[in-house]
């Protein structure tokens, strides 16, 4: 028997829809860089994937059986959303103000029906993170469920790939590099807290050379330099698990 490593692929007429909402999508995030348009462009796209419906305007409802629905609704715009990165002393506001609209489509998107479509997700992410990141390479696979913290610390080399689940969190800068792998739920950190006073963080910026893989459910400390082609972690004998 005969096995094939094809992708799976969503027939045609699918695949016009998705490339034009992702083109759309790529022009009007080029064109506004703005945090308070980002926003509006935001909202107004989960509104249709959530509710099916454009956004009409400001919320009205008084009746306290509709409040949920309220809730939902405001919680799909990005300026109603706090995010722990927020919190963090050495943020960079200015920078962060631009793509914290863009990290809240990331999220919901992937809790949204068409976040789990590989093909689309794929597509999907690597338009979104060239707004976010520091540098994207070409051909990086993003899967479902990646956590990021300011993507603007963020650099992946060209054929990367970042497995479901994986947390990058780039406080102090992470560089991934080309045809690395991160694998599913691994937690790469760039900084460290004080063993006294955990309040105190100290940043250290994070290193996976070229062709390195990240078993999954690893952790890559604060500060680690992953060497080019280099294993961390325990992998199965069957290679297509």
């Amino acid at each position: 028997m005969t096995t094939s490593n094809a992708a799976p692929h969503p027939a045609p007429e699918a695949e016009e829809f998705y490339r034009r909402w992702i083109q759309f999508l790529d022009d009007e995030l080029t064109r506004h860089s703005s945090a308070e348009r980002r926003a509006e462009i935001v909202r107004d796209q989960l509104y249709q994937l959530y509710l099916g419906r454009p956004h009409s305007g400001p919320q009205s409802s008084v009746l306290t059986t509709e409040l949920p629905a309220t809730i939902l609704e405001l919680s799909l715009a990005p300026n109603n959303v706090t995010l722990e990165a927020e919190s963090f002393p050495e943020i960079d506001r200015t920078r962060y103000a631009e793509r914290k609209p863009l990290l809240w489509f990331w999220k919901m998107f992937d809790r949204s029906p068409v976040g789990m479509n590989l093909w689309l997700g794929w597509r999907f992410r690597a338009m979104l993170a060239r707004h976010i990141f520091a540098a994207l390479g070409q051909g990086v696979k993003l899967s479902p469920g990646i956590e990021l913290t300011f993507g603007y610390n963020l650099s992946i080399g060209d054929g990367a790939s970042i497995r479901p689940g994986a947390l990058l969190n780039d406080r102090g800068g992470i560089t991934i590099g080309a045809k690395a792998v991160v694998g599913s739920y691994a937690r790469v950190f760039s900084h460290a807290h004080d063993t006294v006073d955990y309040d105190k963080v100290s940043l250290r910026p994070t290193t996976i050379g070229d062709g390195a893989h990240i078993a999954s459910h690893e952790i890559v400390l604060g500060g680690s330099v992953i060497a080019n082609g280099a294993l961390l972690g325990s992998f199965p004998d069957d290679p297509h698990l």
